[in-house]
């Protein structure tokens, strides 16, 4: 399930604009690799979407309130 919270927020990201991002290299950075053969199946796969969510939420890409809500959502 947050996996594809994240997908979708990714999604939505990636189409608000007419032009790639700036600083993709920063972008990588932020988000990182780990969601790379995530499937969400394992204790292992939620970690690694955690790791995922909290560079977002330290980059400023995910706001307080979104980066609170995944926080209830994995301890659900």
């Amino acid at each position: 399930m947050a996996l594809a919270a994240l997908m979708t927020s990714a999604s939505m990201l990636a189409g608000c604009g007419t032009s790639a991002p700036a600083n993709v290299k920063g972008l990588s950075q932020v988000v990182g690799t780990d969601l790379v053969g995530a499937r969400g199946a394992s204790a292992a796969d939620q970690r690694k979407i955690d790791r995922t969510v909290v560079g977002l939420c330290a980059g400023g890409v995910w706001s307080k309130q979104d980066c609170a809500r995944h926080g209830k959502e994995s301890q659900e």
